[in-house]
Formats: structure tokens, C-alpha cells, sequence
């Protein structure tokens, strides 16, 4: 008699996962701090592309956003793990939203880029770590790996719906008068979403880890964790690229505001993607599940640079979501399961800012090409950067320390 096959998404480890003490109030508290996470770089890409008509300068006022963000976030981490988080996010919590503000308003007012570009790097650099808060919390608060991997998988599903909120309310934002008011959300709700956070249980109670070596390097002392890094900043080009990519095809199609709905589909087949890893066992070492779904990430994206309709691209953006959540999944069970716990919060932030510079460099990579070229030219280099990625899983980190 055949028995039936199991779903491919099982809610009941996340159910088990909520059920833990303090799990559902920390999550919750820290969702408004992270809704710019999904509106903020695409925000200020159409304002600045709005306001100057230049793809060339939208992408380099973005990518000077994402290098705010990637080099301060290293040293906000070291500060996390020897200090605790709750004077960075009180200050993060003004002084982000403050520089937000003026970057949108430079943008409009039509200040010199000389002046935008500092104002991008200081609105990206005073982003509240609340992302690396919770992971760290998570490592410290599940001892086996497959709690660990459902509770990572709960993060990047949390982290993509909010991509699937962010960009459609841009586009909301966009479509009822400008991105302007798209920045400005962004803005109020970090200011808002830090108070919340840090009146959360773990934050109040935030242990420091006993420090056992004196590397000035921290993590980076590691050679593999260097090579995650490289494979990481591999495939976030792909994801900067898509970013700009896709930006360039809504134009192209005649609706600046398709951008959104484009980037909410990516999302949608990213949580799909996400919840179905987290909710069973896979029996590979993570770094082969790294290369495959990378390679799977490449061979995904191929197809969207070679339509021109918005709906068999709206088809093919579900599609090549799917490994998008499991790839960060696999990246922060990587690290989770191999950093020092005096590490934690700076080994995450590595990897943040990796990702950030690879995302930034694709963004500005896909500007350029613009300048000359098509999205599909855009997008086609996305697909390259991703095989690559998994070439680099699957040879640059052969035995991997866990």
C-alpha cells in the first residue's frame, strides 16, 4: 500500500520553533526595524534615476548606500560582541534616519553627486544591525543544527517577505507621486523599529562571550571563512545585478512601477524556496548544498535575460527566486557552525558586509553596462556571476571547517 508522500513544506518545525521561550516577542519586535531592508536601495534608485534621468547615477548613488552599509558593519559587529547591542541601536536608531532624510533631500534639490555619495555612505553605514542581533541570538539560543537551520530559514523567509512588502510599497509610493516618500518611510520606520527592538527579553539580557584569542582579525584570521566571503561576494554581484536589471526591464516594458512587483514575485519563490529547506532534512554537507543551489541560481536567472514580455518574466522571476532563501540559509548555517562564539556577531557581519559589497558592485556594474547596453545584457551577466559563486563553493570550499 503506497504511503503518501511527504509535503514539500512542513510548517510544524517552525510551529516548535515559535513555541520557545521569548522567540515569537524577539521576531516581532524586530520586523518594523527592518522594513527598509526591502525599500531602502530600491527607493533611492528610482528617486535619483527620477530626479536626473541617469541609470549611471541611480546605480552609483545606490552602490554608495550599499558601501556604507558593508564598511562600517564589520566594526559595528566587534562592538556587539564586547559591548552589547543597546547604545549602537539607540544610535543607529537616530542617526539613520537623520542622514535618510537628507540624502532624499540632496537627491531632490539636485545637489552635485560629490555630496549625494557621502550622504548615501552615511545613511548605509548607520543601518541598525538588527539582522545580525537576531542571528546571533538564534545560534546562541538552539544548540542542534536542525532547529538551527529551521530558524534560519524562518529569518531569510522574514527578510524576503519583507522584500515582497518593500518593493511593492515603492512601487505604491512611485505610482501615487514619488520615490521621495518611499525614503522617508524607510526612515520612520527604523527610527521606530529600534525603540521596539531594544525593549525585546534577549536584548535586555545580552550575554558577552569570554574572549579566548587575540587575533586583531577576528573571524578573518580563517582562511576558509575568507573564501565563504569570496563565494559570497560572487554571487551577490547576481543579486545587484538582478536589482538593476530588473529596474532597467520595468523601464523598458514602459512602467517604472512593474520594478516592485517584478522584485515582490522574485520574493514570493524565494519564501517558497525558504520554507521548503527549513522544513526538511538534506543530508549533503552544506558546502555542496552551496554550490548546487548556486548553479541552480544561475541557470535561473538565464532565462529572464532572454524575454522581452512582463508576464513570462513575472513567470521566470518566481522561478529564479527559489534558491535566493536557501543560498543565505546555507551562508549563515556556514558561519553559525564554524565561527567562535566570541565571534558571532562580527563573523555575521562579514558575511553582511560581503554580501552588500557584492550586491553594491552589481548594482554599479549594471549601471555602467546600461549606459551602453540592454537589461538583457544586464541579466545574462547576473546568471554568469552566480555560476561562478557555486563554481566557487564547490572547489574553493572543499573541507570546510564546521
Amino acid at each position: 500500500m503506497c504511503q503518501n508522500p511527504a509535503p514539500m513544506i512542513s510548517l510544524s518545525r517552525y510551529s516548535k520553533l515559535l513555541a520557545l521561550p521569548y522567540m515569537r516577542a524577539t521576531i516581532a519586535a524586530s520586523i518594523m526595524g527592518r522594513l527598509p531592508v526591502g525599500i531602502t536601495s530600491l527607493a533611492i534608485l528610482l528617486l535619483t534615476q527620477e530626479q536626473t534621468g541617469s541609470f549611471g547615477r541611480a546605480g552609483a548613488t545606490t552602490a554608495g548606500y550599499y558601501a556604507g552599509l558593508a564598511s562600517v558593519a564589520p566594526f559595528i559587529g566587534r562592538l556587539i560582541d564586547r559591548r552589547g547591542p543597546r547604545a549602537i541601536l539607540r544610535t543607529c536608531g537616530t542617526v539613520y534616519p537623520t542622514a535618510l532624510a537628507g540624502l532624499a533631500a540632496a537627491i531632490v534639490v539636485g545637489f552635485p553627486v560629490w555630496l549625494v555619495l557621502p550622504l548615501a555612505a552615511v545613511a548605509g553605514a548607520t543601518f541598525p544591525p538588527i539582522t545580525v542581533c537576531m542571528r546571533t541570538f538564534l545560534r546562541r539560543q538552539l544548540g542542534d543544527d536542525v532547529a538551527l537551520a529551521t530558524a534560519y530559514s524562518l529569518e531569510s523567509v522574514l527578510i524576503e517577505s519583507l522584500f515582497i512588502a518593500g518593493p511593492m510599497l515603492v512601487g505604491l509610493f512611485v505610482a501615487l507621486g514619488s520615490a521621495v516618500w518611499a525614503v522617508v518611510f524607510a526612515a520612520m520606520s527604523a527610527a521606530g523599529g529600534c525603540l521596539l527592538f531594544m525593549r525585546a527579553p534577549p536584548l535586555l539580557d545580552w550575554r558577552i562571550e569570554a574572549r579566548r584569542t587575540t587575533s586583531m582579525f577576528g573571524p578573518l584570521s580563517d582562511r576558509y571563512f575568507l573564501r565563504l566571503l569570496g563565494v559570497v561576494l560572487c554571487y551577490s554581484m547576481a543579486f545587484g545585478l538582478v536589482e538593476i536589471g530588473t529596474t532597467a526591464f520595468a523601464s523598458e516594458a514602459g512602467t517604472a512601477a512593474l520594478a516592485g512587483l517584478l522584485f515582490g514575485l522574485m520574493s514570493v519563490g524565494s519564501v517558497l524556496g525558504g520554507l521548503a529547506y527549513g522544513s526538511r532534512n538534506w543530508h549533503k554537507p552544506l558546502q555542496h548544498q552551496f554550490a548546487i543551489v548556486l548553479a541552480v541560481m544561475g541557470l535561473g536567472f538565464t532565462p529572464l535575460a532572454a524575454t522581452t514580455a512582463p508576464s513570462l518574466f513575472a513567470l521566470f522571476a518566481v522561478i529564479a527566486g527559489i534558491v535566493m532563501a536557501p543560498a543565505l540559509i546555507i551562508q549563515s548555517m556556514l558561519i553559525a557552525r564554524s565561527a567562535l562564539p566570541e565571534h558571532s556577531t562580527e563573523a555575521f557581519t562579514w558575511s553582511a558586509t560581503a554580501l552588500l559589497v557584492g550586491i553594491g558592485l552589481g548594482v554599479a556594474a549594471g549601471g555602467a553596462l546600461l549606459e551602453s547596453g540592454t537589461s538583457r545584457l544586464v541579466l545574462g551577466a547576473a546568471a554568469a556571476a552566480a555560476l561562478t559563486g557555486g563554481l566557487g563553493a564547490a572547489f574553493g570550499l572543499k573541507n570546510f571547517k564546521q
